[in-house]
């Protein structure tokens, strides 16, 4: 049995609403939030970046696994919002958890589907015998120029997952990748603001993806819709995972719990891993989960995760997402959140 012995996620206190935001360019707030689903969004303080979400989320995680930190034979976190463009963020993390020296570290770049990637990653090295432990992170803060569409949505958070074979909670049953060279959203090298193709980024992009990984890996597995407990899916906005889950035969009420993490303001590379987060903070022994993803470039990744009865002995650990969604908030206007978010140059 190979599968995940640990998981936690970490999301920021501050926030802005669709409406503060809207507000300020002359949108109607109603409009907005009737055609992205989304209420708010978590904002990083201007003391956090991709670094120190992942070591809150791999801390959760580690008092999940209950497992000692130098067990950990390799460390990946996927981000589309690195703090260093030359220097690993991994190697932060590994030192702060004590994990280091013994350990191998690389960060992941795949637009929003980075996390993914370095779970899949980790679960193919304890697979292969190679580990005895390996962390998969998916973590940003994402950007989004202002007055885009994206900067509704484009927030920050992360989760943390650790691999192995012993006290599983969740088995990792079967996975299946589909990736085309789809441009629909890209950010060149020293641009603050990532670019996106609009529309185009829905139907060629995000759909067909999505809907070929979810559509394959059921094929792959021999399960249907109605054999799952929950499923999960990449979390641009509000509306799109509940189109996707609709056409892979799914129902709201299997989507939902990860379906909060957007409703709620999060949206971003972790927003699929956080959204499992959810899920795994309330699923049953037993349970099947399907967790696809999407990165723009574009591709998905789909699993199948089965609960163990472990789960119950774990959940209580470390904080549940829920609650870092709905407590202790801390609302900013726009000019704070422009303060935060560093989109306000200060003349020298």
């Amino acid at each position: 049995m190979v599968g995940i012995v640990g998981y936690g996620s970490y999301l920021p206190r501050y926030r802005i609403k669709v409406e503060e935001i809207a507000h300020q360019w002359g949108r109607d707030p109603e409009t907005v939030k009737r055609g992205l689903l989304l209420i708010e969004k978590t904002v990083p303080s201007i003391d956090e970046d991709t670094i120190t979400i992942s070591v809150e989320a791999a801390k959760n995680a580690v008092k999940r696994a209950g497992i000692d930190p130098q067990e950990i034979g390799a460390l990946y976190i996927g981000s589309e919002s690195h703090p260093y463009a030359v220097k690993p963020s991994g190697t932060v993390v590994a030192e702060a958890l004590g994990v280091v020296p013994d350990v191998h570290i690389a960060d992941y770049e795949f637009a929003c589907k980075a996390g993914t990637e370095a779970m899949f990653v980790c679960y193919s090295l304890v697979k292969a015998g190679l580990v005895k432990y390996a962390m998969g992170i998916g973590a940003d803060t994402s950007q989004g120029a202002p007055g885009d569409a994206l900067e509704f949505s484009a927030s920050a958070g992360g989760s943390a997952f650790i691999f192995g074979k012993e006290n599983v909670v969740a088995e990792l049953l079967e996975t299946s990748s589909y990736t085309t060279d789809t441009p629909d959203f890209w950010r060149r090298e020293g641009a603050f603001y990532p670019l996106h193709g609009g529309r185009f980024t829905g139907v060629p992009a995000y759909f067909k993806h999505i809907l070929a990984a979810g559509k394959a890996i059921l094929e792959k597995s021999g399960y249907k819709a109605s054999d799952f407990a929950y499923a999960v899916f990449h979390m641009p906005n509000g509306k799109f995972p509940l189109t996707v889950g609709k056409k892979l035969g799914f129902t709201k009420e299997q989507i939902e719990p990860g379906w909060i993490v957007p409703l709620m303001g999060n949206t971003y590379s972790g927003s699929s891993p956080t959204g499992f987060s959810a899920t795994l903070d309330i699923a049953k022994p037993g349970d099947l989960i399907m967790l696809v993803s999407f990165g723009s470039g574009a591709g998905s990744d789909a699993f199948i995760f089965k609960v163990t009865e472990r789960i119950n002995k774990v959940r209580n650990k470390a904080e549940k997402v829920k609650n870092m969604l709905e407590n202790n908030r801390i609302y900013l206007t726009y000019g704070e959140y422009a303060k935060f978010r560093g989109k306000i140059i200060m003349a020298e």
